[in-house]
């Protein structure tokens, strides 16, 4: 059954992305006057339909995906003689056609950030203060390069002054990569550099630190210590025998050093603070006893809403951010730096849509966002039979001033299917691999 509603909510959140990446190029060849034939939802034999005016909207038999189909838009195509076929239309037109659908899913992600926003934006609280490490991990590159709690982030990869989020973005793409750094600890400043470890779970690099926060339960495990003595998912904790708690590290460091002492948790909820006496008690966690009261800490969100201004600055700023991201991962790719396996196919998807979808709207409309984005940037790729194909060959024609031989184009799309085919097998593969038990 939770497959079943996955798939669902895949479809839902693929079907938006097709319609409005396709309706992207179907406007902007109908305004060129570019005779469009099918308007499809997936490829394949066609299930079902309607046909407007000369235009057939379809239901094909593979719903993953979905094409615009117009005359003249394959070499050697006998309709390319028609003016109002695709190859019929000057170069700069086809090269705006070509980028209208994931220009439209651009389009998309900002628009669905932007609208979440103004009505439930959920932010880390000091989300936009300094950087301020709260928690080094040992054994770790941070470590290794003598950060410590407390310190502040001045300087990152020649980014002065960086929020939080600037810093994780550099560290998710720069594993393996040597990066300075300067911090401020009580009054100095400190040059030092950082290289990231390649996580091979993500795919992406990691540090091993973690920024200072206000720390709140998540949640309370039933049965368990916390649970006895009144604690409440949302209950923000200030200290654990004295010691701030800045990070959830470093209250199940201290937990698991309490040697199953009692130990005081100063607390506030609903703007009052209270102090809890909590008894930690020894549970198995895979296959080591370790000491526990029974709860999950997460950082402290704070909900607020934004007007359509900020909104919208707020929405391009993320989705900029986001869109550098991806383009430093695949340079980290080209490098060999990064890992593929972060790659996440159908299946995957599948997965992760439902998971969106039963945390609620916001989560859902979010992650659709961030999907669209994704897809924009995969689709320039100068990949032949993706967009970016397109557009790189109408470039290399408009600077050459003449059109490339039909065998050179054939060929150049096999190529690109080949190689798509090749990265529809690997990600399926790959999710397969993260799903099924090893061994």
């Amino acid at each position: 059954m939770l497959i079943i509603e996955n798939v669902i909510w895949l479809l839902v959140l693929i079907g938006v992305m097709i319609l409005i990446h396709e309706l992207g190029h179907y406007w902007a060849a109908r305004f060129f006057d570019v005779k469009v034939d099918i308007f499809s939802f997936g490829f394949g034999p066609r299930l079902f339909g309607i046909r407007r005016g000369e235009t057939d909207f379809r239901f094909s038999a593979i719903l993953f995906g979905g094409y615009v189909k117009m005359a003249g838009e394959n070499p050697g195509d006998p309709a390319a003689n028609d003016p109002r076929s695709f190859l019929a239309k000057p170069r700069w037109q086809r090269l705006i056609i070509a980028f209208a659908g994931p220009a439209m899913n651009v389009v998309l992600a900002v628009g669905l950030l932007t609208g979440l926003f103004m009505v439930r934006f959920q932010k880390p609280s000091g989300v936009d203060g300094p950087a301020v490490i709260g928690h080094v991990l040992p054994n770790t590159p941070a470590a290794q390069a003598g950060i410590r709690a407390g310190d502040r982030v001045l300087e990152f990869d020649g980014i002065k002054n960086p929020v939080w989020q600037d810093v994780v973005m550099k560290e998710l793409a720069s594993a393996k990569k040597t990066v300075a750094i300067t911090v401020e600890r009580r009054g100095q400043r400190i040059q030092t550099s950082i290289t990231p470890v390649l996580d091979e779970r993500l795919g992406m690099g990691v540090a091993g630190w973690v920024e200072e926060a206000e720390i709140q339960i998540g949640a309370v495990t039933s049965g368990m210590p916390a649970e006895k003595a009144g604690l409440k998912p949302g209950d923000v904790l200030l200290s654990v025998d004295g010691t701030p708690i800045r990070s959830r590290f470093k209250l199940q460091e201290i937990i698991r050093a309490s040697g199953g002492k009692p130990v005081t948790l100063e607390t506030v909820r609903n703007k009052q603070r209270r102090s809890v006496v909590v008894h930690p008690q020894k549970t198995l966690i895979e296959g080591k006893e370790l000491w526990m009261i029974g709860v999950e800490p997460a950082q402290r969100f704070v909900e607020v809403r934004l007007s359509f201004p900020e909104a919208l600055k707020h929405s391009v700023s993320q989705n900029l951010k986001t869109a550098a991201l991806i383009y430093r991962f695949l340079v980290g790719l080209v490098e060999r730096r990064m890992s593929a396996r972060s790659l996440e196919g159908p299946i995957r998807i599948a997965q992760i849509s439902g998971e969106a979808a039963r945390q609620g709207l916001s989560t859902f409309i979010a992650l659709m966002s961030m999907v669209s984005l994704n897809l924009a940037i995969f689709n320039l790729l100068p990949i032949p039979i993706l967009d970016g194909g397109v557009i790189l060959l109408l470039l290399i024609e408009m600077l050459l001033r003449r059109d490339l031989s039909l065998p050179v184009k054939e060929a150049v799309f096999k190529l690109g299917f080949v190689f798509l085919m090749a990265v529809v097998v690997f990600v399926l593969y790959n999710d397969l691999s993260k799903i099924l038990p090893a061994g």
